[in-house]
């Protein structure tokens, strides 16, 4: 901490407030990746005990985001008011609730709840830990919004760790100790971050501080920033409790009007941009991390390891470079570290997609140069929005995580995985041989399954096993063919980062045209805390 930066009344004897209040935002936000990496960890398994098609496992990756954007909006709009603490204590308990409800699930309705609250205390996680850190650290924000952001991939290391250790124990009957033991791990970093909680003391934040007005952040959102919003959040609760297009359409158009009465502003054009632009980043990084376990598991069979290392070992990568962001953003710049990792990410995911089980030293090159990529993108994008638009506070900083969240859930995770079922659809009804073909009709289940992407027919696993003992060769024939599909998919993928690193050079192009890039400064030297002044008047004006 240097001493340009505002602090507050010590958290604890003998502790530095910043400090303190730092560790605290880390740890709660490794909570979040422990949900995330122990949901990857034992999706197969609740694939195969729950009866899950590929597209009803994209929709619980989905659930496990999309929500996140409704808590994490929603709390930007009245975190000033309620205070960061209520808000922290408010995640901590959807936190306890996703564990309990997870290791007592019943079928897939209950995965889907259980996940869906967790997802709310994600979001609530970030609505806090976004605007504390860029206030407190407001002269140097990229380089600790992404230090800050290594405890999600560093999260996704210790859970992967132990949730590959934990799924390994046996009991005395030989059978494995179980996936809800796994889920049990979550516990870890939410008790530790609850225990921090009973003795912290949040500041208030930059805008506040600054005496920048309610109204004022919300004009930097504006009428655009809200319709993207709404609608997405819209549209994924229309879907999933079937409420009719022009209702849904009736709702959107009802919020953005009051918003724009009361706002009388469009949006500051720069961050509408960087909004449509998280869509491909969020659904690059989460998205298809959420696959690459799967869609890697032929090769990682083949070197007898478990898949969950293909994770374990980027996000190994993404914690040490986001711990060493200080040097690299100083010769870079934020949107010049984005434009790198875009292409970092697309070169990375098509080797992925391209690589064969015996091309060991293709798939460790890839694996690596797809982490560099990804590293960057979220927490560079948070440090840019909060040097460029520190006036809209905590729902410009959060709209970015959030709409983020909202595109890989209701876009990007659930399209991976639809695409994955057409692909091996095609696949299995136009193989090459007679009798894969014959076998593909005997492995697809028997209904048309329907998703918001269209109509496919998924793999029945019960005929696939079947299959395995009847026809051991044209078993294989179809899981070669299956495998092709899924990684025709993941191919796939390498399109999204490829449209950000143009978008990127333009926006580099811009700041140039500018007279270079340069941070917005509100001039803010002190952060009382939320006790010692609530907040001020004029941040609800």
């Amino acid at each position: 901490m240097t001493t340009s930066e505002p602090s507050l009344g010590s958290n604890r004897p003998g502790a530095s407030p910043n400090k303190y209040i730092f560790l605290l935002c880390f740890i709660s936000l490794i909570a979040t990746a422990f949900g995330f990496m122990v949901r990857v960890a034992v999706m197969d398994t609740w694939q195969v005990e729950f009866g899950l098609s590929e597209t009803e496992k994209g929709q619980l990756f989905g659930v496990g985001l999309w929500p996140f954007a409704i808590s994490i909006i929603l709390f930007s709009l009245v975190i000033d008011r309620i205070g960061y603490t209520i808000a922290m204590w408010f995640a901590f308990f959807c936190h306890l609730a996703q564990v309990f409800l997870l290791i007592t699930a019943k079928n897939y309705d209950w995965l889907w709840i259980g996940t869906f609250i967790g997802a709310l205390g994600n979001g609530t996680i970030e609505a806090v830990i976004n605007p504390v850190i860029a206030s407190i650290y407001h002269r140097n924000k990229t380089k600790w919004l992404t230090i800050l952001h290594a405890g999600w991939p560093g999260g996704l290391v210790l859970a992967g760790l132990l949730a590959i250790f934990v799924g390994t124990i046996q009991l005395e009957d030989g059978s494995d100790i179980g996936w809800r033991w796994q889920i049990g791990l979550i516990l870890i970093p939410v008790i530790a971050y609850g225990l921090m909680l009973l003795n912290c003391r949040f500041p208030i934040s930059e805008r506040v501080a600054a005496g920048v007005p309610y109204k004022a952040m919300l004009q930097e959102a504006g009428i655009f920033g809200c319709l993207i919003s709404t609608a997405l959040i819209v549209a994924e609760i229309g879907r999933i409790y079937g409420i009719e297009p022009w209702l849904q359409g009736d709702i959107i158009l009802f919020v953005c009007v009051c918003y724009g009465i009361y706002v009388l502003a469009f949006g500051r054009a720069i961050f509408i941009l960087l909004l449509l632009i998280m869509i491909p980043l969020a659904t690059t990084e989460l998205g298809t991390d959420s696959w690459i376990k799967e869609l890697m598991e032929p090769i990682t069979k083949e070197w007898k390891i478990n898949g969950a290392w293909v994770l374990v070992y980027t996000a190994f990568i993404m914690t040490v470079l986001r711990f060493c962001i200080g040097p690299i953003v100083k010769v870079l710049g934020p949107l010049g570290v984005l434009a790198t990792c875009s292409v970092f990410a697309a070169i990375g995911i098509y080797g992925l997609a391209n690589a064969g089980a015996e091309s060991t030293a293709i798939i460790l090159i890839a694996a690596t140069v797809y982490g560099i990529g990804q590293t960057f993108f979220w927490p560079c994008t948070l440090g840019l929005v909060a040097e460029q638009f520190p006036k809209g506070g905590a729902l410009t900083l959060n709209a970015i995580a959030g709409v983020g969240m909202l595109g890989v859930g209701i876009i990007g995770a659930p399209l991976l995985g639809n695409l994955q079922d057409n692909q091996v659809h095609q696949n299995l009804v136009a193989p090459e041989s007679d009798e894969a073909l014959v076998a593909s009709e005997l492995v697809l289940h028997d209904e048309v399954q329907t998703s918001v992407f269209g109509e496919y027919r998924k793999i029945d696993l019960d005929k696939l096993a079947a299959l395995e003992t009847e026809s051991p060769e044209a078993h294989d024939a179809v899981m070669e063919l299956r495998q092709e599909g899924k990684m025709d998919a993941l191919e796939l993928a390498a399109f999204p980062p490829i449209f950000m690193a143009i978008c990127y050079l333009l926006l580099m192009l811009y700041y140039r045209s500018q007279g270079g890039y340069k941070p917005v400064d509100l001039g803010v030297t002190d952060l009382p805390a939320e006790e010692d002044q609530r907040v001020k008047v004029t941040s609800l004006d």
